[in-house]
């Protein structure tokens, strides 16, 4: 299950993302927001990050105005390595590298077409589990 959540910023690209994962039958839970009122970015990073380090869910997606401060927020919870992308090479590189279990979007940086791309890199890359990568993400911690 996929743990998803924005802010008023990020909800029409949050309503992209959700589309995408039903029409995979990717399963989610969505954390909020519920509209385009403005609202406070952190209180639906961390829930869906906690989602996360909890393990009620495998991955999750969350998105601002940048994507930053939710970036930011998620990775505020312990066990969370929440990476902000904006292409897919580095979404690749944070499943390979980094075994990144949040993706932060910026719904005013990428457009729709990109974001499901950087989504579909990020859902679908394993992590390498290579040792030096092993090493580093313990260090980390």
């Amino acid at each position: 299950m996929i743990a998803i959540g924005s802010d008023h910023g990020g909800y029409d690209l949050k309503q992209v993302v959700i589309k995408y994962l039903e029409e995979q039958g990717i399963a989610y839970r969505d954390f909020g927001c519920y509209d385009k009122n403005s609202c406070d970015y952190p209180l639906f990073g961390k829930a869906a990050a906690e989602a996360v380090a909890s393990g009620e869910c495998e991955k999750g997606i969350v998105v601002c105005t940048t994507g930053i401060g939710i970036s930011i927020a998620a990775n505020k919870v312990a066990g969370v390595r929440c990476a902000l992308c904006q292409d897919t090479f580095s979404a690749k590189m944070t499943r390979l590298h980094n075994n990144a279990n949040m993706l932060a979007l910026g719904g005013g940086i990428v457009g729709p077409n990109l974001a499901l791309d950087i989504v579909e890199t990020f859902l679908n890359t394993p992590f390498s589990e290579e040792e030096k990568h092993c090493r580093r993400i313990g260090l980390l911690e």
